[in-house]
């Protein structure tokens, strides 16, 4: 980290870039691997143009790649109030097997109490109102069926706020190798992969190795205090198992590379790792917020998206290429060569 970056890297405005519109992505492209990805070595300062299928000319026989294994919830609900007002619903956290933290709009017109129907067989109860749109609601449904049967046919797959085309296909928000659902929304680093490359990147004697992190919609809040260590990061539910933290230790101590993919990965290994530098096996919630400047004690190189200007995720990015500017040069090159941004769009491997 540049010396004469340390001040402001606590300010939001420091993180702010020039984005065209036209370069949000709205739809995914195909093949998935077709994407762009912008290549950057921290050590030689290179910079390349690739597509993502070229990443196993970055990966090598040793390397462990870490993938986050969640599974998007369809997790916006549309229903009504007894009084026939229309409420839209957006499951952010399950607290328990009934409970969830949510975001509803119009925020305005709900009251603790205030019924919630989406169908004549599941319906909710408003018990708490919270900040920034979000309350906790309790559910109560027909017993015929699970919480998750009721959902599918009741609910759709949320997507960011930036994306107005409709989604054609349901199954392209979600990773190739997502398993536990829980999440609000995906973790879009991984929608680059397809099956076939998982097959080339294992049969090269890559390690790939699943945790999980339930995305949550305040990935998407905003910054919005000036210093950004007044910032308050939300929460999310991570696992660790035991096979896989002995699997990354043992990689560690023989001097190989772990490989987040995501920056929910990376928040996962940096939220598990003991004082030293031991991956521990976890089941916690975790609000690590990670920006510059960070000692990372886990990963070595990471895949990620192109992120939302002074947004958490572009402080992380910045974190792990440990100069502010680099980043943002990074960010303006790839601006002018025209990629795609956010969600659904390219990528980049920082080694």
């Amino acid at each position: 980290m540049q010396e004469n970056s340390i001040d402001r890297a606590m300010l939001r405005s420091t993180y702010f870039y020039d984005l065209p519109e036209e370069l949000i992505a709205q739809t995914p492209i195909e093949p998935r691997d077709a994407s762009r990805m912008l290549c950057y070595n921290r050590v030689t300062k290179e910079v390349k143009d690739c597509h993502f299928r070229d990443i196993i000319n970055f990966l090598k026989k040793g390397d462990v790649l870490v993938i986050n294994n969640t599974k998007v919830l369809p997790a916006r609900l549309f229903g009504y109030k007894e009084t026939g007002a229309k409420i839209e619903i957006l499951l952010q956290k399950r607290i328990n097997l009934t409970t969830w933290e949510v975001i509803a709009r119009p925020f305005k017109r709900l009251d603790e109490g205030t019924k919630i129907v989406f169908n004549e067989n599941i319906s909710c109860v408003v018990l708490k109102k919270e900040t920034y749109g979000s309350c906790v609601v309790k559910f109560d449904y027909a017993l015929n069926k699970t919480f998750e049967e009721h959902l599918m046919e009741i609910g759709t797959v949320p997507l960011p706020p930036y994306i107005k085309e409709k989604l054609k296909n349901p199954d392209r928000y979600q990773t190739v190798y997502a398993k536990f659902e829980g999440s609000s929304a995906a973790p879009t680093a991984g929608l680059h992969f397809t099956k076939d490359l998982l097959e080339k990147i294992k049969n090269m004697g890559v390690e790939v190795c699943e945790v999980l992190l339930h995305v949550g919609l305040g990935t998407f809040r905003p910054v919005k205090e000036d210093n950004i260590q007044n910032h308050q990061m939300h929460s999310e539910h991570i696992e660790v198992t035991k096979e896989v933290a002995d699997k990354i230790n043992k990689a560690k101590s023989e001097g190989r590379r772990v490989i987040a993919v995501g920056t929910t990965s990376v928040r996962v290994l940096e939220s598990a790792v003991d004082e030293n530098g031991k991956l521990l096996p976890v089941k916690k919630e975790t609000d690590i917020f990670i920006y510059p400047p960070y000692k990372f004690k886990m990963v070595d190189a990471l895949i990620t998206n192109f992120h939302l200007p002074e947004s958490t995720l572009i402080m992380l990015v910045s974190a792990f290429i440990g100069d502010i500017d680099k980043t943002l040069k990074l960010y303006n090159h790839a601006v002018k060569e025209k990629y795609r941004f956010f969600s659904f769009g390219d990528s980049m491997f920082i080694e």
